[in-house]
């Protein structure tokens, strides 16, 4: 009986030795560890080895680690490179597509010291945004007699916002009627001035040249206050339709329009028209006023 007592007595003790030493060695064991973090802040976020499929070649493995954000995502490594400007060039692009346009910036009645007159200056085009085929046309009728000339191009983009053009233009109406070969340019020019600019060569050594000028002035998104000037002139006299050579005619206007939509816009305005050097002559012949002011009411229509 005393020899097992003793025996028994004899593997406690042993058990508590061996679970003493287990507890001494894993204290030792933690109290390493914390002393190899002393100096580091623990509020910090924990540090990670980055996945190998996010490193870049050219950083060092040892060198490359992300932070852990709070929902425990590991953010791949940020681009050493990004795309240039000139390789974006190199994306595929489709075709400019097909449009057609047309425009009646003047279709109004005038009043003034003279008999009253119905005039338009329309135009438009058909293709795409480098090149397409234009048109424009403009006439008046007063006096019980009509005049017109109508213009076909071929328009080319040759830099933003300025084409070249080549066509022809016919000139129908009072007098003999003119054709003519037609070069010019049409654009925005500096302070958004819309310019239009050609010069015609006809039979028998004919020329001519007309600039027109537009500049909008926005007093708010619908009203729009529209200056315009238009000069030609002709390198022969043509009495048939009352021109002379030089500088023919000038006119300046000013519309206010109001648009209800950019395609229907009612507007009023004053125009001023003057026939210039043999012009002014060959109309004060007739007994007629070189210049004129007229009171104008029309609209201004995209279809």
């Amino acid at each position: 009986m005393k020899t097992k007592l003793a025996r028994v007595l004899l593997v406690a003790s042993l058990a508590v030795a061996v679970e003493a030493g287990a507890q001494t060695e894993h204290q030792t064991h933690d109290m390493h560890d914390m002393s190899g973090m002393q100096g580091m802040d623990m509020n910090q976020p924990a540090q990670v080895p980055t996945p190998a499929s996010v490193q870049q070649q050219d950083t060092p493995a040892a060198a490359s680690t992300v932070t852990l954000v709070p929902n425990g995502h590991v953010a791949p490594a940020p681009p050493s490179t990004y795309p240039t400007h000139a390789g974006m060039g190199e994306m595929d692009m489709h075709g400019t597509p097909f449009n057609v346009l047309t425009r009646v910036d003047e279709l109004e009645r005038g009043f003034g010291s003279g008999a009253a007159a119905t005039s338009f200056n329309a135009g438009g085009w058909v293709g795409g945004d480098l090149d397409r085929f234009a048109w424009r046309a403009e006439g008046e009728h007063d006096h019980g007699m009509g005049q017109a000339s109508i213009e076909a191009f071929f328009s080319h983009a040759v830099a933003a916002f300025w084409d070249i053009q080549a066509g022809v233009r016919q000139d129908v109406g009072h007098g003999a009627s003119r054709s003519w070969a037609a070069f010019g340019v049409q654009g925005l020019a500096p302070y958004w001035f819309d310019l239009e600019a050609t010069a015609y060569v006809g039979r028998g050594g004919r020329t001519a040249v007309r600039v027109e000028a537009r500049y909008d002035v926005l007093f708010t998104q619908r009203l729009v206050l529209t200056p315009k000037v238009e000069l030609n002139a002709y390198g022969k006299d043509d009495p048939s339709q009352d021109i002379g050579s030089g500088l023919s005619d000038v006119e300046a206007g000013l519309r206010l329009r109001y648009e209800f939509t950019r395609r229907f816009a009612p507007y009023l305005g004053l125009d001023w028209q003057r026939r210039m050097g043999n012009t002014a002559s060959m109309v004060r012949a007739q007994g007629q006023d070189a210049g004129q002011w007229r009171w104008v009411a029309g609209l201004r229509l995209w279809f």
